[in-house]
Parts: C-alpha cells; sequence; structure tokens
C-alpha cells in the first residue's frame, strides 16, 4: 500500500505519491493496494449524491401508487444502500427516515405486517418521539406507528458505551448525532453504524451487532480521525516526529491487512532548503522499518527519472543516483525534528492521545534508559525517604509483635498480688528487655512518621516526570464474533 504522509490537501503531495503509486502498479500489479479499494475499504463512497437519492425516492413514491409494489421495493433497498454511504449528518438522517417509512407503506399495503413494522422500528428505536404527519398517513398506518412505539418502550434495552481519545466528539447511530463522548445509551438489540465526528477528523464507520447487556466501544479518532482517502490516501501530519507518522502508517497497513506499506512525504530541510520526496517501507507485521530513502526535486519536469529510481529502490533496495540513503545512525535530510509547541491537527487535539505506540525504538533518539533517567533528583530523594518510612513502620509492627509475646509471658509470672517476685531473675530480664523494646518501638514510630511526612512534602514540591504513552483498548463487535486491540507503551 501506498499513502502519503503530511498536508492531506497538498496537491503537489498528492500528485508525488499518486505517481509513486502508479509507478508501482505498473511494475507490480495487483500485489499493490488500490485506491479504488482502499476508500472503499476505509470510507465507502457513495455512487450518487443525496439530490441523486432523493429523486430515486421520489421514483419510488410513484411507483408504490401506482402499485407497482415489487419495484418501489428494489428502489428503496437500493437507496438504502447509498444512503448508508453519504457523511453523517441531519441530511442523511431525513433521507433514511423517508426511505423507512416508505419501505413501511410499501411492506403494508403487500400485506408484510412484520416487514412494516420492523421499518417502522428502525425509525422509532434512535428517535422515539418521531411523529408522522396527520395530512400525509392515513389513520390505519398513524395506529400502526403508535403500536410500535408502544412496544419499543416496553422492550428491553442493552447498554452502549462510547468513549473516545479525541473528548466531547460527536457520536452518530446510522447518521443520526446522538450525543458527544463519553456517551452511554440505552438502545434495542440488533445493528447499528457508529461513527465518531470531531470537526474534520472522522472515524472509521463500524458495524455494531448489540447483543450483550453491555457494550463498550473506545475509538482512536486521534488516528482513525488522520487517515483520509482524498484527493489520495493520506495520513495527516500532527506536528509530531516522523516516527510518530509511521507508527500510524503500520496501524493503518494492519487495520487493510496488507504486508508492507509505503510512506511517501515531502519535506524541505529548511524554509529555505531544497523539497525532497521521500520513501519509507515498512513490515506490518513486525512493525520495522525495512528501508528509506530520498531524492531532490526542482519541479515535475524532474520526476520521470527520477521517480524510477525511488521505484527500484522500493522493491530492491538498490540505491541508483540520485537518490540518498540515510546511515542507521545518521538523520535523513528530509527529516523533521519533534516539536513541542507546533499546534496539532484536528485529529490529535484533546486531553490526551493514544497514538499509535513507537515500534521504531531502534532508530529512536529517546531509549527506554534515557526515558528512566528523566526521572527528577528530587522525585528520587522522596522515593528514598519514603521507602525509608515505610520500612521503619514495618520494622515497628514486627517488633510490637515480639513485644506481646514477651507481655503474655511476663503475665503469667505474675504473683497473686499482680507484681513479680525479687528472686524470679527470669521475669526481671523479660521486664527488663520490655522495657527497652518499648523505648525503640516509640522511637521507630517517631522516625517512621517523619520520614513519610518528609518524603510527602519532597514528592509534592519536586516535578513530576513526563507521563508515559496511556494505554487504549478497542473493542469491537461483530455478528461473527468479538475482536479487541491493545495499544500503548509497555
Amino acid at each position: 500500500m501506498v499513502v502519503a504522509a503530511g498536508e492531506c490537501q497538498d496537491a503537489e503531495l498528492s500528485n508525488h505519491a499518486k505517481a509513486v503509486h502508479e509507478a508501482l502498479f505498473n511494475q507490480q500489479g495487483p500485489q499493490v493496494l488500490g485506491l479504488a479499494e482502499f476508500s472503499e475499504r476505509l470510507f465507502p463512497p457513495p455512487s450518487q449524491n443525496a439530490e441523486d437519492i432523493q429523486r430515486q425516492l421520489d421514483t419510488a413514491q410513484n411507483q408504490f401508487y401506482e402499485a407497482r409494489h415489487s419495484r418501489a421495493e428494489q428502489l428503496i433497498d437500493s437507496a438504502l444502500q447509498e444512503i448508508s454511504r453519504l457523511p453523517v449528518g441531519a441530511p442523511r438522517w431525513q433521507l433514511y427516515t423517508q426511505a423507512q417509512l416508505l419501505h413501511a407503506l410499501n411492506y403494508r399495503a403487500t400485506g408484510k405486517l412484520k416487514e412494516s413494522d420492523a421499518a417502522f422500528r428502525s425509525v422509532l428505536r434512535l428517535e422515539p418521539q418521531y411523529s408522522l404527519d396527520a395530512s400525509l398517513y392515513a389513520p390505519s398506518i398513524r395506529q400502526a406507528f403508535e403500536k410500535v412505539r408502544a412496544e419499543l418502550a416496553r422492550a428491553k434495552k442493552v447498554k452502549l458505551s462510547v468513549k473516545s481519545t479525541v473528548p466531547s466528539s460527536d457520536v452518530y447511530l446510522d447518521g443520526r448525532k446522538a450525543g458527544q463522548t463519553p456517551l452511554t445509551l440505552e438502545l434495542l438489540s440488533g445493528i447499528y453504524e457508529l461513527t465518531i465526528v470531531k470537526d474534520s477528523a472522522v472515524s472509521f464507520p463500524r458495524r455494531l451487532h448489540l447483543q450483550s447487556p453491555e457494550t463498550p466501544i473506545f475509538v482512536d479518532l486521534a488516528y482513525e480521525g488522520s487517515v483520509s482517502d482524498s484527493p489520495f490516501p493520506c495520513l495527516a501530519s500532527t506536528g509530531k516526529s516522523d516516527e510518530h507518522t509511521l507508527s500510524h502508517a503500520v496501524r493503518l497497513g494492519g487495520t487493510l491487512g496488507v504486508e508492507e506499506v509505503i510512506v511517501v512525504r515531502l519535506e524541505r530541510s529548511s524554509n529555505r532548503g531544497p523539497k525532497w520526496l521521500a520513501a519509507t517501507v515498512l513490515n506490518v507485521e513486525g512493525g520495522q522499518k525495512r528501508r528509506e530513502g530520498g531524492l531532490k526535486i526542482q519541479g515535475p519536469e524532474d520526476s520521470p527519472d527520477s521517480l524510477s529510481a525511488l521505484v527500484d529502490f522500493v522493491t530492491t533496495g538498490k540505491a541508483p543516483p540520485p537518490l540518498v540513503v540515510p546511515s542507521p545512525q545518521g538523520t535523513a535530510p528530509w527529516a523533521r525534528l519533534p516539536t513541542t509547541d507546533a499546534p496539532l491537527s484536528t485529529a490529535s487535539r484533546g486531553d490526551f492521545d493514544v497514538s499509535a505506540p513507537n515500534r521504531f525504538s531502534e532508530d529512536s533518539p529517546l531509549t527506554e534508559s534515557a526515558h528512566r533517567s528523566s526521572t527528577p533528583t528530587l522525585r528520587k530523594a522522596s522515593y528514598a525517604v519514603l521507602g525509608g518510612g515505610a520500612a521503619a513502620l514495618v520494622g515497628a509492627g514486627i517488633l510490637r509483635l515480639m513485644a506481646q509475646k514477651d507481655l503474655d509471658t511476663l503475665e503469667k509470672r505474675l504473683n497473686a498480688r499482680g507484681r513479680l517476685d525479687a528472686s524470679d531473675t527470669e521475669a526481671l530480664a523479660l521486664r527488663d528487655s520490655l522495657s527497652s523494646k518499648n523505648t525503640l518501638l516509640t522511637g521507630l514510630l517517631i522516625g517512621s512518621g517523619a520520614a513519610l511526612s518528609t518524603g510527602a512534602v519532597l514528592f509534592l514540591v519536586s516535578p513530576s516526570r513526563p507521563a508515559p504513552p496511556p494505554v487504549a483498548l478497542d473493542v469491537s463487535v461483530a455478528p461473527e464474533g468479538a475482536s479487541a486491540s491493545l495499544l500503548g507503551r509497555f
């Protein structure tokens, strides 16, 4: 699979990525994922726009009035398939509602009462307050509609919980807005289509089969919202390092089930420096960077020969001039440094961002040892003092248990007046031992209290260690079973 990375609306980037895809497709044929298949598997596009679908529904309605019920049913089914591919929102839901109500009328005219009620149910399960216009629907139809509404009100519901990595994302079910994340809904069991939207970021549509009493769904919109299929398959830049983008590319390859992903980027080494067309070959199964190369470009007229060299490098690993291949320890001239103050894209803004794990640690300047050494000295001191206080407290507890045993023995040696006999040297020695242990116990308790208080103060005033990336759990339920993926740094 070939995917662009950067500013997805950049026409120059899209043109270069498309040229790489075409050259690779001409060489490798069906081994390369086609552009149409990419869109079909992630964002199925409609073959008609909303106006065309509306005209089709009008035609189906005319067929219904002319008692051509079979033809009307075919037109409505075809329209519903196209409606499910439209962008989510009010226009789509209106078309969906119109198609289902027309389906209900058509089914009822042919005596298919169960199918008619099912069409009514498709509307009422997500919009229970929907009402039929008395001027458009006969009393018998309105009565049947109200009967279905009453049945749904009494029906047992299941719970759907939806969370997203981008807070306050809009949740759409069957194209209708149901609320914002985090969201918990009580719904009728059945099949729904779930889509999460935040500004221009749109998740992959999910087909949910709700049957269990509770179904949790977690959507990584920071990742899914960075993927687009127009004008060319692309991963939007987030202002972070190249490794972040490559990690997302590996996830995308896994989503689509391809073996390798070729990431094409168009970069400048500096504001006035030359442009570079870079390609990185990633192995999806292991998450390794197999090879990376790039070349300077001046304009479209330089593309043919340069493109041939780049494609040969992608497929064979050979690096003929003018291709540049960075050394394993070196930095590529087109590489972007990670930025902490750059504005993030819409897909990655929010209180937290669960992104793909950095699986390219051998090339990353931040190793695990460096990550561990980033803990501030004051914070380390607080850990040491707290540990000492805890150890003293544990020691005091052990000493108290030992003293209790001696005390029990001493009580058995008391005479009738509750005193020790002066001649009982063993009892007197035990008494002296208890006195010493009592003094030591007091010291341990005072010391542990002081250490714990000091450690707590040091911990509070010390700067915190950078938080590790959070862990995300993505659970999907389908008619054929369930699946889950765990994402994060371990």
